[in-house]
């Protein structure tokens, strides 16, 4: 059973220890984390995450991948778990080292499954994996909670990583940006690979497995966050099944 989807970015400087005390510009992604996860994260016990490989070709199976890892990639050792146990081999990705820290906002800890998908995909092979998702879900009695670690366009302010401002980054985003807000899984669905590439969303594929498995399924959504602090878009949501409550 589908208990709610909790959508986050797949954005380092979400943790304190590597944005540094004077990065001002994170309090309010990382305060919309926090009331997401704080209002959810006790909604299920079991989770599935959903995030992009950091490099194509690299989505492997769920029990290929550590239960733990850290952030010494990214400056500062901060260490993360998905839950019990560590028989994997594979270094989880950035996308599970943040669902990794979400978990962490949470007590007691969480059963969080890493289902990291090839950046490169097809929207439909996303497709495909979310519906097997959704199948799986539906099989099970207990509730199934989802979180979804994914960044939007890259290319929305002057100084941005993805070269500056770009009138196409921004007409992308606000599609996501509404998408998101509405819940709407034929306009997540409709995003093309060329077109998110062009402008650096990076988050299409775990979005687009997302809509998969929510295809058929009554929604509201609650945005507690949406914008683009570092010129990347950035959007916290929750997604919640109607009549599962608030």
């Amino acid at each position: 059973m589908l208990a709610v989807v909790v959508i986050v970015p797949s954005a380092p400087l979400l943790v304190p220890e590597l944005a540094g005390p004077d990065a001002a510009d994170t309090d309010a992604v990382r305060a919309a984390v926090h009331a997401a996860t704080e209002r959810s994260g006790r909604r299920a016990r079991r989770w599935l995450a959903i995030g992009a490989a950091d490099v194509g070709g690299q989505a492997i199976d769920p029990g290929g991948y550590r239960r733990t890892g850290d952030f010494g990639a990214y400056g500062v050792p901060v260490p993360v778990s998905l839950g019990a146990g560590d028989a994997g081999r594979t270094p989880l990705p950035l996308s599970m080292l943040i669902a990794g820290w979400v978990n962490g906002l949470t007590e007691p800890l969480s059963d969080v499954t890493p289902i990291v998908v090839d950046p490169t995909a097809t929207p439909e092979q996303c497709r495909a994996v979310g519906e097997t998702l959704a199948a799986d879900i539906a099989d099970t009695a207990e509730p199934v909670g989802v979180l979804v670690v994914a960044d939007g366009a890259n290319a929305l302010t002057a100084s941005a990583p993805g070269g500056g401002e770009r009138v196409t980054a921004v007409a992308l985003q606000e599609r996501i940006d509404a998408a998101l807000a509405h819940a709407d899984v034929p306009a997540l669905r409709a995003l093309t690979a060329e077109e998110c590439t062009a402008d650096g969303a990076g988050g299409r594929p775990a979005w687009q497995v997302l809509a998969g498995l929510c295809d058929g399924t009554d929604l509201t959504s609650t945005v507690d966050y949406a914008g683009a602090p570092f010129g990347v878009g950035y959007t916290v949501a929750v997604w919640t099944p109607t009549g599962a409550g608030a």
